[in-house]
């Protein structure tokens, strides 16, 4: 698979929706991944990532303007042991609740399918980090109906071990902007991952389309401590 270069497959698709970037940094040191949220809609659009514990949650910027909270509201990551869960939506509570009742990755994700927001049936992107002792894999996984038919759900899991230095994959919910919004097609992409957490944060929130981006969630973690560092970046400033 040829190698993509993250910038120019942000700068080239105005509407990803969210998407989740997971991979290993330049140097080889760190587990990388970042999570990003986009709208089209007022209600979309005003939210804000707030720290939560070892991850993070998405909040009304405004409260008094917050119409819908079903599918906007939710933590998108959470970190359970030497595992970092980062999905798009409440699965990722599905994902924590049952993989600490020792469920795998996939089984919790057998009990949920794509989110129910006819015409568009957003799917469903999830990925789970696991390091242990020094060693990293993780997996992605969408959830899609079946070309726009919601009485089916299509269902992928990809998995990745002891991934390359310098490389990761990125997953998203669209193809671009349309109405109904047309989802997510084939493998995640192969793309490059540069520079420490600072610059690829920047490289991340500065491709994304400036009208509909809303808020950047960005992890590194040391691959033999365990140890991270977080950013995040909200077009809606907090005061």
């Amino acid at each position: 698979m040829e190698k993509k270069n993250l910038s120019k497959e942000l700068a080239g698709n105005a509407y990803p929706g969210r998407g989740i970037v997971i991979g290993k940094s330049a140097d080889g040191k760190y587990a990388v991944t970042a999570y990003f949220i986009m709208g089209r809609s007022s209600n979309s659009r005003n939210r804000v990532f707030v720290e939560e514990g070892e991850g993070i949650r998405t909040q009304a910027y405004d409260p008094s303007k917050l119409e819908d909270p079903s599918l906007i509201i939710y933590a998108p990551v959470r970190v359970l042991g030497n595992k970092t869960i980062v999905t798009n939506g409440d699965q990722t509570d599905t994902i924590y609740e049952l993989m600490d009742k020792q469920q795998t990755f996939e089984q919790a994700l057998r009990t949920r399918e794509f989110e129910p927001d006819a015409p568009n049936y957003t799917p469903r992107i999830s990925g789970i980090m696991h390091l242990d002792n020094g060693r990293y894999n993780y997996a992605m996984s969408i959830l899609k109906s079946n070309n726009g038919d919601p009485s089916s759900c299509n269902r992928y899991t990809f998995a990745y071990e002891n991934p390359t230095a310098g490389e990761g994959h990125f997953i998203h919910t669209y193809m671009g902007d349309g109405n109904p919004l047309p989802s997510f097609e084939g493998e995640p992409t192969l793309v490059g991952i540069e520079g420490d957490i600072d610059s690829f944060t920047r490289t991340v929130w500065e491709n994304l389309n400036e009208e509909n981006k809303v808020s950047l969630f960005v992890r590194f973690i040391e691959i033999e401590s365990g140890e991270y560092e977080t950013r995040i970046v909200n077009k809606n400033k907090q005061v």
